[in-house]
Protein backbone atom coordinates (compact mmCIF):
# COMPACT_ATOMS: atom_id res chain seq x y z
CA UNK A 1 0.00 0.00 0.00
CA UNK A 2 1.24 3.65 -0.78
CA UNK A 3 0.51 5.81 2.05
CA UNK A 4 0.19 9.98 2.12
CA UNK A 5 3.21 11.03 4.75
CA UNK A 6 1.44 13.75 7.04
CA UNK A 7 4.03 13.69 9.86
CA UNK A 8 7.53 13.01 10.09
CA UNK A 9 6.85 10.37 12.64
CA UNK A 10 5.53 7.95 9.92
CA UNK A 11 9.38 7.64 8.24
CA UNK A 12 10.92 6.88 12.05
CA UNK A 13 11.63 2.95 10.98
CA UNK A 14 12.92 3.92 7.46
CA UNK A 15 16.62 3.88 8.74
CA UNK A 16 18.60 3.60 5.11
CA UNK A 17 20.43 6.60 4.83
CA UNK A 18 21.64 6.05 0.54
CA UNK A 19 21.89 9.14 -1.98
CA UNK A 20 18.36 8.99 -2.52
CA UNK A 21 16.99 8.80 1.09
CA UNK A 22 19.08 11.61 1.84
CA UNK A 23 17.54 13.53 -0.79
CA UNK A 24 13.83 12.59 0.61
CA UNK A 25 14.42 13.02 4.61
CA UNK A 26 16.02 16.52 4.05
CA UNK A 27 13.40 17.64 1.80
CA UNK A 28 10.96 16.95 4.28
CA UNK A 29 12.93 18.18 6.80
CA UNK A 30 12.71 21.49 4.79
CA UNK A 31 9.22 21.63 4.11
CA UNK A 32 7.28 19.21 5.76
CA UNK A 33 4.19 18.27 5.23
CA UNK A 34 2.25 21.29 4.69
CA UNK A 35 3.01 22.54 1.34
CA UNK A 36 0.82 21.47 -1.62
CA UNK A 37 4.00 21.13 -3.91
CA UNK A 38 6.15 19.01 -1.27
CA UNK A 39 4.60 15.86 -1.09
CA UNK A 40 5.91 12.61 0.68
CA UNK A 41 4.56 9.03 0.17
CA UNK A 42 5.54 5.82 1.94
CA UNK A 43 5.14 2.03 0.66
CA UNK A 44 4.43 -0.35 3.24
CA UNK A 45 4.05 -4.61 2.56
CA UNK A 46 3.25 -6.39 5.91
CA UNK A 47 4.16 -4.08 8.08
CA UNK A 48 7.10 -2.90 6.49
CA UNK A 49 8.22 0.32 4.51
CA UNK A 50 9.65 -1.16 1.28
CA UNK A 51 9.82 2.35 -0.19
CA UNK A 52 9.41 6.32 -0.23
CA UNK A 53 9.49 9.24 -2.24
CA UNK A 54 9.49 12.75 -2.65
CA UNK A 55 7.73 15.06 -5.01
CA UNK A 56 8.71 18.57 -5.81
CA UNK A 57 6.54 20.14 -8.22
CA UNK A 58 6.28 17.23 -9.44
CA UNK A 59 10.12 15.70 -9.74
CA UNK A 60 10.18 12.85 -7.54
CA UNK A 61 13.53 11.03 -5.64
CA UNK A 62 12.68 7.54 -5.02
CA UNK A 63 14.54 5.55 -2.61
CA UNK A 64 13.95 1.50 -2.33
CA UNK A 65 14.45 -1.25 0.23
CA UNK A 66 14.00 -4.89 -0.49
CA UNK A 67 10.85 -6.55 -1.19
CA UNK A 68 9.32 -3.16 -2.55
CA UNK A 69 6.78 -3.43 -5.19
CA UNK A 70 7.14 -2.50 -8.75
CA UNK A 71 4.10 -3.13 -9.92
CA UNK A 72 2.18 -0.65 -7.13
CA UNK A 73 4.72 2.18 -7.86
CA UNK A 74 4.42 1.78 -11.77
CA UNK A 75 0.13 2.09 -10.81
CA UNK A 76 0.70 5.52 -8.44
CA UNK A 77 2.59 7.12 -10.99
CA UNK A 78 0.56 6.58 -13.85
CA UNK A 79 -2.10 7.61 -11.54
CA UNK A 80 -0.21 10.60 -9.79
CA UNK A 81 1.97 11.30 -12.78
CA UNK A 82 5.18 12.51 -12.52
CA UNK A 83 7.84 14.88 -14.02
CA UNK A 84 11.49 13.11 -13.95
CA UNK A 85 12.39 10.23 -11.51
CA UNK A 86 15.32 10.10 -9.67
CA UNK A 87 16.22 6.26 -8.49
CA UNK A 88 18.18 2.96 -8.35
CA UNK A 89 17.72 0.76 -11.41
CA UNK A 90 16.19 -1.77 -9.85
CA UNK A 91 13.07 0.52 -9.99
CA UNK A 92 11.93 -0.07 -13.56
CA UNK A 93 9.57 2.06 -16.25
CA UNK A 94 8.79 2.17 -19.51
CA UNK A 95 10.35 5.49 -20.12
CA UNK A 96 13.83 6.92 -21.61
CA UNK A 97 16.10 7.28 -18.81
CA UNK A 98 19.97 8.78 -18.41
CA UNK A 99 22.57 6.95 -15.96
CA UNK A 100 25.76 7.86 -13.89
CA UNK A 101 27.63 7.10 -11.19
CA UNK A 102 27.23 7.65 -7.39
CA UNK A 103 30.58 8.00 -5.41
CA UNK A 104 30.43 8.50 -1.77
CA UNK A 105 33.58 10.03 0.62
CA UNK A 106 34.00 9.36 4.38
CA UNK A 107 37.16 10.63 4.48
CA UNK A 108 37.73 14.14 6.43
CA UNK A 109 40.85 16.19 6.05
CA UNK A 110 41.11 19.82 4.25
CA UNK A 111 43.25 20.15 1.18
CA UNK A 112 44.68 23.93 2.05
CA UNK A 113 45.63 27.02 0.01
CA UNK A 114 47.69 29.84 0.31
CA UNK A 115 46.12 32.89 -1.08
CA UNK A 116 41.99 31.59 -0.91
CA UNK A 117 39.59 32.03 0.66
CA UNK A 118 36.45 29.87 0.85
CA UNK A 119 33.16 31.59 1.76
CA UNK A 120 30.52 29.42 4.16
CA UNK A 121 27.75 32.21 3.31
CA UNK A 122 28.25 33.64 -0.34
CA UNK A 123 25.73 35.77 -1.75
CA UNK A 124 23.19 33.77 -3.87
CA UNK A 125 23.00 36.21 -7.02
CA UNK A 126 26.84 35.65 -7.31
CA UNK A 127 26.83 32.18 -6.80
CA UNK A 128 23.51 31.28 -9.64
CA UNK A 129 25.59 33.21 -11.53
CA UNK A 130 28.55 31.54 -11.25
CA UNK A 131 27.22 28.25 -11.37
CA UNK A 132 25.21 29.22 -14.93
CA UNK A 133 22.35 26.97 -14.54
CA UNK A 134 20.95 26.08 -18.29
CA UNK A 135 17.52 27.63 -18.32
CA UNK A 136 16.61 26.97 -14.60
CA UNK A 137 14.29 30.11 -13.28
CA UNK A 138 16.23 32.66 -10.86
CA UNK A 139 13.29 32.86 -8.35
CA UNK A 140 11.86 29.33 -7.89
CA UNK A 141 15.81 28.46 -7.60
CA UNK A 142 16.45 31.12 -4.79
CA UNK A 143 13.11 30.20 -3.26
CA UNK A 144 14.06 26.64 -2.65
CA UNK A 145 17.55 26.76 -1.93
CA UNK A 146 17.73 29.62 0.46
CA UNK A 147 14.56 27.64 2.24
CA UNK A 148 16.45 24.43 2.52
CA UNK A 149 19.71 26.76 4.38
CA UNK A 150 17.60 28.40 6.40
CA UNK A 151 16.05 25.00 7.78
CA UNK A 152 20.01 23.91 7.77
CA UNK A 153 19.43 21.09 5.16
CA UNK A 154 21.66 22.68 2.59
CA UNK A 155 24.43 24.89 2.44
CA UNK A 156 26.67 26.95 0.05
CA UNK A 157 30.06 27.05 -0.75
CA UNK A 158 32.75 29.31 -2.75
CA UNK A 159 36.73 29.25 -2.84
CA UNK A 160 37.20 32.87 -3.76
CA UNK A 161 40.54 34.23 -4.81
CA UNK A 162 41.02 38.30 -4.34
CA UNK A 163 37.17 38.82 -4.15
CA UNK A 164 36.25 36.66 -7.14
CA UNK A 165 34.49 33.94 -6.98
CA UNK A 166 37.21 30.48 -8.39
CA UNK A 167 35.48 27.31 -8.04
CA UNK A 168 31.90 26.43 -5.94
CA UNK A 169 30.04 23.68 -4.43
CA UNK A 170 26.52 22.87 -2.58
CA UNK A 171 25.41 20.45 0.07
CA UNK A 172 21.64 20.48 -1.65
CA UNK A 173 20.61 17.50 0.78
CA UNK A 174 21.40 17.47 4.59
CA UNK A 175 20.28 15.34 6.79
CA UNK A 176 21.46 13.55 9.77
CA UNK A 177 25.06 14.17 9.01
CA UNK A 178 25.17 13.07 5.57
CA UNK A 179 24.89 15.02 2.33
CA UNK A 180 24.84 15.10 -1.09
CA UNK A 181 27.01 17.66 -3.04
CA UNK A 182 26.00 19.30 -6.09
CA UNK A 183 27.05 22.09 -8.32
CA UNK A 184 30.33 21.17 -8.02
CA UNK A 185 32.60 23.74 -10.70
CA UNK A 186 35.70 25.67 -10.94
CA UNK A 187 36.05 28.75 -13.47
CA UNK A 188 37.84 27.01 -16.80
CA UNK A 189 41.48 29.09 -16.24
CA UNK A 190 41.76 27.67 -12.71
CA UNK A 191 40.83 24.40 -13.38
CA UNK A 192 43.96 21.94 -12.83
CA UNK A 193 45.72 23.71 -10.16
CA UNK A 194 44.02 22.66 -6.66
CA UNK A 195 41.16 24.75 -6.31
CA UNK A 196 38.37 22.68 -7.13
CA UNK A 197 39.87 19.75 -5.28
CA UNK A 198 40.89 21.69 -1.86
CA UNK A 199 36.95 23.38 -1.83
CA UNK A 200 35.75 19.56 -2.24
CA UNK A 201 37.83 18.65 0.75
CA UNK A 202 37.44 21.32 3.01
CA UNK A 203 32.94 20.81 2.14
CA UNK A 204 34.03 16.71 2.96
CA UNK A 205 35.59 17.48 6.35
CA UNK A 206 32.58 19.94 7.12
CA UNK A 207 29.84 16.89 6.92
CA UNK A 208 29.84 14.82 9.76
CA UNK A 209 29.55 11.17 8.11
CA UNK A 210 29.03 10.25 4.52
CA UNK A 211 28.80 12.78 1.24
CA UNK A 212 27.79 11.44 -1.73
CA UNK A 213 27.62 12.82 -5.61
CA UNK A 214 26.36 12.54 -8.85
CA UNK A 215 27.93 12.33 -11.60
CA UNK A 216 27.86 11.64 -15.31
CA UNK A 217 29.02 7.90 -16.19
CA UNK A 218 31.79 9.31 -18.11
CA UNK A 219 33.65 12.83 -16.54
CA UNK A 220 35.55 13.49 -13.54
CA UNK A 221 36.08 9.94 -12.08
CA UNK A 222 39.80 10.25 -11.11
CA UNK A 223 38.94 13.68 -9.75
CA UNK A 224 37.43 12.45 -7.08
CA UNK A 225 38.75 9.53 -6.46
CA UNK A 226 41.68 11.28 -5.47
CA UNK A 227 39.69 13.23 -2.95
CA UNK A 228 38.62 9.93 -1.50
CA UNK A 229 35.56 9.28 -3.09
CA UNK A 230 34.50 5.59 -4.11
CA UNK A 231 32.20 4.34 -6.76
CA UNK A 232 29.47 2.51 -4.93
CA UNK A 233 26.06 1.91 -8.14
CA UNK A 234 24.23 3.74 -10.96
CA UNK A 235 21.58 6.34 -10.46
CA UNK A 236 19.23 6.77 -13.18
CA UNK A 237 16.46 9.36 -13.92
CA UNK A 238 13.67 8.77 -15.80
CA UNK A 239 12.67 11.54 -17.96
Amino acid sequence: MIELIESKDQLEQWTKRDLYSIRVLSLLESYGTKYHFAMFYRQVIDGKITAILSKLDNDVTLALDDGFDNAELLRFFCITGHGNILCDPAFQIGARFEEGMIMKCDRKFDKKMQGVFIDEYPKLMDLYNFVDYDNNDFKAWYVDISHRIRHNTAKAYTLNVNDNIISSGILSSIYEGYAVLSAVRTEDEFRHMGYGGSLVSHICSDVKNTVYIMRDMNLNEDFYKELGFENIGVWRMYR
